[in-house]
């Protein structure tokens, strides 16, 4: 290799990456929220052949900048409305910049101090800021699905422990039988993970839900313990609640483990003015969430918390001659996988820059803003069809033909960007705010834009 070591050579190549990120946090609030299809052909600038020698880095900086720049979606923008992403605080961009410049792995103490002192206090932080027990574990994975399936691998060995069968020595193979109760809307990462898990996807009981796709309670079935209940906090399209007390209940009269899927809807427990929503919600036994959605850090960011640390631990614990034993929390110990970006940094800058307070508007804001949605889309004559509690707003046209002509010309037009869904048979646009920059004004452009494209299609 011919690269260039000295410091100054990889200070200014730092430089230059900086100043070209600088003009595209300085240009993305203006810009198309999808690329043109000028950008989306330029990607055959990368479709080359591997080279045969070393070349200048800051070549290959400039190619993806000038090339790839244009062609990605403006999820940090302020009017990108579409898969619950969020917009990346700017505390959680720049530490996210630092761990990088660290290279961190954050399986052990060992390799990170710095990494495992912080998991620590997040681990208050957040357990405070949710009202989970201070004995509540959190660890750190890729996102809502591995948080899924790490925590219903947990649930899955701790009641076959209880009866007596040891999953990680013997398998699931000749194991007692565990029944899986979820409600009919859920999430299909979860019945992803159950298929991780060795669960089945298809061995579930399914619960009837209610018009907004909330689990009824009244529908749980008379069934023998062992259980997992998989319950929702946010459903994807509407961003309902199921009924946590109700549901807990059940479990608990069979031994069961209570599981939340709650991506997003997690961080309602923050917003004092969405208690009634997230009753009981504290009570179950494991959770699953997202820093990468309403709490704006970069991807990927998920979060798996447990009531009890020892249960991830039995089913994720590894052990080996060369991997030093440790007083401290030990991730790899923790998570389905061993080396590990230290996700927990970028959740600690934004918690440190928001304070309680700032995730509270944070979430309060989004909510406010989906409203002013709905209200905007349903005087545009569109229907909308969920109650709209949360973040997530859900219209449509007179038909399916109409509704998805809507949404290309909104897709089409630029000015923000919605996606299609499915609900009780029907196409729909759903609307999702989670982006810490969304503002009045911006709800006020989109709905512009949106009359705009709705006249066009009638």
């Amino acid at each position: 290799m011919t690269f260039d070591s000295q410091p100054e050579a990889v200070i200014g190549l730092l430089d230059d990456v900086a100043r070209r990120a600088a003009a595209y946090v300085a240009s993305i609030d203006d810009r198309a929220v999808a690329p043109t299809p000028e950008a989306i052909l330029g990607l055959d600038r990368f479709d080359e052949p591997l080279p045969d020698g070393p070349s200048d880095p800051a070549a290959t900086v400039a190619l993806l900048d000038e090339v790839g720049s244009p062609a990605t979606m403006a999820t940090t923008g302020p009017r990108y409305y579409g898969f619950v992403n969020g917009a990346t605080l700017p505390a959680a961009l720049a530490s996210a910049w630092l761990v990088s410049t660290w290279d961190q792995n954050g399986a052990l103490p060992a390799m990170s101090p710095v990494a495992e002192h912080l998991h620590g206090v997040v681990r208050c932080w957040l357990n405070e800021l949710l009202g989970f027990a201070a004995t509540t574990q959190v660890s750190f994975v890729t996102g809502a699905t591995m948080a899924n399936a790490a925590a219903l691998a947990a649930a899955r060995d701790h009641l076959l422990a209880r009866a007596g069968w040891d999953v990680q020595s013997q398998g699931l193979f000749g194991a007692p039988e565990l029944t899986v109760v979820v409600g009919e809307k859920a999430h299909s990462t979860v019945y992803k993970s159950l298929g991780l898990v060795g669960l089945g996807r298809d061995r579930v009981v399914v619960v009837p839900a209610d018009d907004q796709g909330r689990m009824i309670a009244g529908e749980l079935p008379d069934i023998e313990g062992p259980v997992v209940v998989s319950a929702q906090a946010g459903e994807v399209n509407t961003g309902a609640f199921d009924p946590f007390p109700e549901i807990i209940e059940w479990a608990r009269a069979r031994g069961g483990w209570v599981h939340v899927d709650s991506a997003f809807g997690l961080w309602a427990l923050a917003d004092p003015s969405r208690q009634h929503l997230v009753g009981g919600l504290t009570d179950a036994d494991s959770w699953a969430t997202d820093g990468h959605k309403w709490l704006n850090v970069t991807y990927d960011c998920g979060l798996v918390f447990v009531r009890r640390s020892e249960d991830l631990r039995r089913t994720f614990a590894a052990a080996a001659g060369y991997l030093p034993p440790g007083d401290g929390y030990e991730s790899m110990h923790h998570t389905p996988q061993s080396s590990q970006r230290p996700r927990q940094i970028e959740v600690w800058a934004a918690l440190r820059s928001l304070g309680r307070q700032g995730v509270s508007d944070l979430v309060t804001t989004a909510c406010d803003r989906a409203q002013e949605l709905a209200a905007g889309l349903a005087d545009l004559g569109l229907e909308v069809l969920n109650d709209v509690v949360l973040n997530q707003v859900l219209v449509r046209g007179a038909d399916d033909d109409t509704t998805n002509a809507l949404i290309d010309a909104v897709q089409a037009d630029g000015t923000c960007w919605c996606g299609p869904t499915v609900w009780n048979g029907r196409t729909a646009m759903r609307v999702s705010v989670s982006g810490w920059k969304t503002t009045h004004s911006d709800v006020e452009l989109s709905l512009q834009a949106m009359a705009r494209c709705w006249e066009t299609v009638l």
